[in-house]
């Protein structure tokens, strides 16, 4: 049979020429000092990548939705944790779809040549999780501004991004006729805020993967911080979320290929009883599985990029795409440390730190309950469980 020419793979020669400069050792240096891979993220930026969304005349390259998830994936398949940049690609979904020209003409030119990072999303509250209705944080217009007050939590890369995107209730829950009413979305310039009625206080967690809880207290932004209109931030905020979970997706999609290349080619070479390991059933099939499930998975993340780039409701088969490449990745990690037997727990063969990366995609950004509660409600009509 003759293979189909992937339309992608100028794009995957690119960031594998620019992953191959930052090899193994580099990311486990990262990871053992919990540090932030600084060099990477700037070489990302220079090389063009992280701006392939924007459009040419902000300075981008223009691309859609399926072209960015290839870059990502392939940041993962190489060993790498795209969830470094990520950010910076579905946060400037609701500015390019919801900002005023000006704001647009001002930050996305800055956006596209590195200038300003817009890496931080402010939606996750304590006390609401997924239930992004019920957030408490307010933001009070006063004049020529907005006063900002409650707490974020879960909110990644601050201290490497200039702007953060925030979701803040601009009218109380009670006088609205739909909860889904009376949220604003905001770009907040975190290098005038922080210290200055944002107080930042990071989390550390299993993965080594920047994230914080955040503490507004009278914190006070410009009028024209505002996108879009007030009150209609919920809808705005979904053009984003769509975009993340596809784009999650194909991170997915890169690990579980990552792992399922590593097993292999460990099953081949690992001689056991006078034989390859991978010669035993018990050990092939896993893998094999773990191919098959990862594959299905990437058919789901074409049709979300499709839908999406075509300008259709993306989200259920966004939602789909990222359960499914979230459960593979997962079950291809599994497959993988399996074969490794205790080499797999060895730092050197960077198995665990892999792992330990995947797993975090099956409660974020949205947990696979809440992906399943979705698919029901909306797909089958069934009633709402929640």
């Amino acid at each position: 049979m003759t293979a189909i020419a992937d339309p992608y793979q100028h794009i995957r020669d690119g960031v594998r020429a620019l992953c191959a400069e930052f090899d193994a050792a580099y990311w486990r240096k990262i990871d053992d000092e919990k540090g932030f891979p600084e060099a990477f993220v700037s070489a990302m930026t220079e090389a063009g990548w992280l701006s392939a969304m924007i459009p040419e005349e902000y300075g981008g390259s223009g691309l859609g939705l399926a072209e960015a998830s290839v870059i990502l994936e392939e940041v993962n398949r190489c060993g790498g944790n795209s969830g470094t940049v990520h950010g910076q690609m579905y946060n400037m979904f609701t500015l390019l779809r919801n900002g005023s020209q000006a704001q647009k003409d001002y930050y996305l030119p800055k956006l596209a040549s590195g200038e300003l990072r817009l890496q931080s999303m402010g939606v996750t509250e304590p006390t609401t999780g997924t239930d992004t209705t019920k957030i408490k944080t307010t933001a009070v217009r006063q004049g020529d501004k907005y006063v900002i007050n409650g707490q974020k939590v879960w909110i990644s890369r601050i201290q490497h991004s200039d702007l953060m995107i925030l979701l803040a209730r601009t009218t109380p829950l009670a006088e609205v006729k739909k909860k889904s009413e009376g949220m604003s979305i905001f770009l907040v310039d975190l290098r005038e805020a922080i210290g200055n009625g944002l107080t930042v206080q990071p989390i550390a967690n299993m993965v080594n993967h920047e994230t914080n809880e955040l503490f507004f207290d009278n914190l006070e932004i410009p009028a024209d911080s505002l996108i879009g209109e007030e009150g209609k931030g919920f809808k705005y905020i979904l053009d984003g979320l769509n975009a993340e979970r596809t784009l999650i997706a194909a991170e997915c999609i890169g690990d579980g290929r990552w792992f399922i290349e590593k097993a292999s080619a460990y099953a081949r070479d690992r001689v056991v009883f006078g034989r390859p390991i991978g010669q035993n059933q018990g050990v092939q099939f896993p893998i094999a599985e773990a191919h098959i499930e990862v594959e299905a998975a990437d058919l789901m993340r074409w049709q979300a990029c499709a839908d999406y780039d075509a300008g259709h409701n993306a989200g259920a088969a966004a939602n789909m795409a990222k359960y499914l490449a979230a459960k593979a990745s997962w079950e291809a990690a599994n497959a993988c440390l399996q074969t490794h037997g205790g080499f797999g727990f060895a730092c050197e063969y960077d198995v665990e730190r892999k792992f330990r990366e995947t797993r975090l995609y099956q409660v974020a950004p949205i947990s696979t309950n809440l992906i399943l509660s979705y698919v029901a409600e909306h797909i089958l009509e069934l009633p709402r469980s929640f």
